[in-house]
Order: C-alpha cells, then sequence, then structure tokens
C-alpha cells in the first residue's frame, strides 16, 4: 500500500464516529508493529514522529523505511510529522513523502502561528498533503515527554474558528484539559469547550496526549469531534518496562531477541488503541 493524506481519514473518522489512532514510531521494528496490528484488526492508523524521534533517524530515513515496510501491509494509513518545529522540518518531511505534517508554533504569537501555517498550507496543499495546526497549549503531565511547555493554555473557541479560516489547515490540535505524558491524576476534559471548538471550526479536532485517557472519556470526546488521538507514552513505556526487566533478570541479552519481546509488548497497547478508538474493523 501507498500511504494516503491524513485528511482522507479524518474526514471517514468523523462521518462514521470513530477517531483514527495516531502512534508514535521511530525505527523499523515500531513501524514494522504498527502496520501489522493495523492490517490484523483492519484499521486505518497514522504512523507520526518528530523531533524526539529525529535525532535517531532523519526524516528522510524513516521515511524511506515506513515507505518500504508498507509496501509489505494491506492497511489504509498515513505518514505524519508530529510537532514540527520549524518550516525547514517540514520541508525535509515533504521531501521523505510524509503524506500530513504538524507545524506547532503553539507557544509563539498568534500573529506568528497563523503566518507560519498559512506558509505551510501553501507549501503542501498543492502536493495533496494534509496540514494541522495547535491553538493553546498542551502541556506535559510528566518529565518524560519531550513535546510542549510546563503548563497548559485551553484553547478558545471562537479564536479556534478565526485562526482556521486565516490558516486554512485542515487539522487542529486542541487543548481542553489533555496533556503530553503519563496523567499522575485523571485528566478532566472541558467537554464543554471541545463542543464549542467543534461548532466553531468544522474541522476534524485532535487529542494530544491520549495516554491514559480513560475509555468513557474517549468515546465522548469522538463524540463532540475528536478524530485522531496521539498514542506515545504507553506504546513507549511498554517497550522500556520491557527491556528493563530483561536487563534486571541479570541475563545477557542478545539484543534483537530483547528488542522482539518489547514489540510484542508494544503490539499489545495498540491493538488496545485501535478498539479503544473504534478504529478496528473499518477498513
Amino acid at each position: 500500500m501507498k500511504f494516503v493524506p491524513m485528511a482522507q481519514l479524518l474526514r471517514r473518522a468523523v462521518s462514521e464516529g470513530y477517531a483514527v489512532p495516531s502512534f508514535c514510531v521511530w525505527n523499523a521494528e515500531s513501524i514494522e508493529v504498527v502496520l501489522r496490528v493495523a492490517a490484523k484488526l483492519k484499521a486505518p492508523v497514522i504512523l507520526m514522529n518528530g523531533p524526539g524521534e529525529f535525532g535517531l533517524l532523519a526524516p528522510r530515513d524513516l521515511g524511506a523505511v515506513a515507505h518500504a515496510l508498507a509496501e509489505h501491509f494491506d492497511v489504509v494509513a498515513a505518514l505524519h510529522l508530529d510537532h514540527g518545529a520549524s518550516i525547514a522540518m517540514v520541508r525535509d518531511c515533504l521531501a521523505a513523502n510524509y503524506t500530513s505534517v504538524m507545524l506547532d508554533y503553539s507557544t509563539r504569537p498568534w500573529a506568528e502561528n497563523i503566518e507560519a501555517l498559512r506558509q505551510v498550507v501553501a507549501l503542501t496543499h498543492p502536493r495533496g498533503v494534509t496540514v494541522e495546526g495547535e491553538l493553546g497549549m498542551i502541556g506535559r503531565a510528566d518529565e518524560v515527554s519531550v513535546e510542549s511547555g510546563e503548563q497548559s493554555t485551553l484553547t478558545d473557541p471562537e479564536m479556534a474558528g478565526v485562526f482556521v479560516r486565516e490558516t486554512g489547515i485542515d487539522a487542529l490540535a486542541v487543548s481542553i484539559g489533555n496533556a503530553h505524558g503519563f496523567y499522575t491524576k485523571l485528566p478532566q476534559l472541558d467537554f464543554e469547550r471541545l463542543a464549542k471548538l467543534q461548532a466553531a471550526t468544522r474541522i476534524p479536532l485532535v487529542l494530544h496526549g491520549g495516554s491514559g485517557t480513560p475509555e468513557a472519556d474517549l468515546r465522548r470526546a469522538i463524540s463532540l469531534g475528536i478524530a485522531k488521538v496521539n498514542v506515545a507514552t504507553e506504546a513507549i513505556a511498554a517497550v522500556r518496562q520491557t527491556l528493563l526487566e530483561q536487563w534486571n533478570a541479570g541475563k545477557e541479552l542478545w539484543i534483537p531477541m530483547a528488542q522482539a519481546k518489547a514489540m510484542e509488548a508494544m503490539s499489545k497497547v495498540v491493538e488496545k488503541w485501535f478498539h479503544m478508538t473504534q478504529a478496528a474493523g473499518r477498513i
């Protein structure tokens, strides 16, 4: 299969009342796990990576690996730049044939965020590439996550409507009480705000910091316009914990075998989220 624009996946998700999970991937093994489970469950999926992963493999290399592996699976998927830090990074991902990009200028002034996204839309839309923006700052729930700042700023619905019209973006990441990383207490999602955001923007909305969200809250959020749910912390934690358990057992590890066990643990998280978002069985 070939990767498709993310907007194609999100439009159908909105119309049918489910969300597409977007999983953080950083190497061939993690990409293969996500594609294999998606094929098994007949589910649409988004593969994402960004500045936190590009220290291991650059966009050129991650894109090449993802496209090579995708040929072996019958799935419907998008390849997405998550939390892109600059227009130069967006260009690198376009050169690597990503089908969706996010430019995250949410910590910058309003006018700068809008102008930068306008430039990205002008670059990407002629290529059929989807653009995600962020308004309101999604903070961090732990010390491990690398995205965003320490504090959250909730997305204002009226400003969001203007933001979408001024930029021409296809999807909007919103801050409604969600945060990146593991929650130390259950998130208090502002569903009233989410309903207003849906009415004001009329485009698919994105929930960052999906890991740890109660299923009932997740399903309510989906009913109010969330069409994409980002999952990173749970998957990476499963990999980390499995490797630590093997290491702490005091045995000499054959690294490929240890990584294989870690990928088994990741696959269980991936499968769980296809069911949580109700994406399983949609293709």
